[in-house]
């Protein structure tokens, strides 16, 4: 089978009082995946708002992506793959390594 999708990932970032938040939205055409982030800086250090935006949206799709694993081992699980509370042997589950 061959497809091609696009999915697209919109981040946007707002900073208050030395406290940057970020939030990122998966569209995928099916569904969409919000995840959040937040980077404070701390008093004591040089503030450099570019740092805390870099911060804060690392996070924000860190929080997509554990929640996209979290949906896939799921359906895994339902699809009669296994458990989703333990690795899966290969050929039932993607593997984590690069080809």
């Amino acid at each position: 089978m061959t497809r091609t999708l696009e999915w697209n990932v919109r981040v946007g970032l707002s900073e208050e009082d030395g406290t940057t938040r970020a939030e990122a939205v998966l569209e995928t055409g099916t569904g969409t995946v919000v995840g959040h982030g937040v980077a404070r800086c701390n008093p004591q250090d040089v503030d450099i708002p570019v740092i805390g935006d870099e911060l804060a949206a690392s996070r924000a799709v860190k929080d997509v992506a554990v929640q996209l694993m979290r949906a896939a081992d799921q359906e895994l699980e339902s699809a009669g793959a296994g458990p989703a509370s333990g690795p899966v042997a290969p050929p039932y589950a993607w593997s984590d390594t690069s080809v």
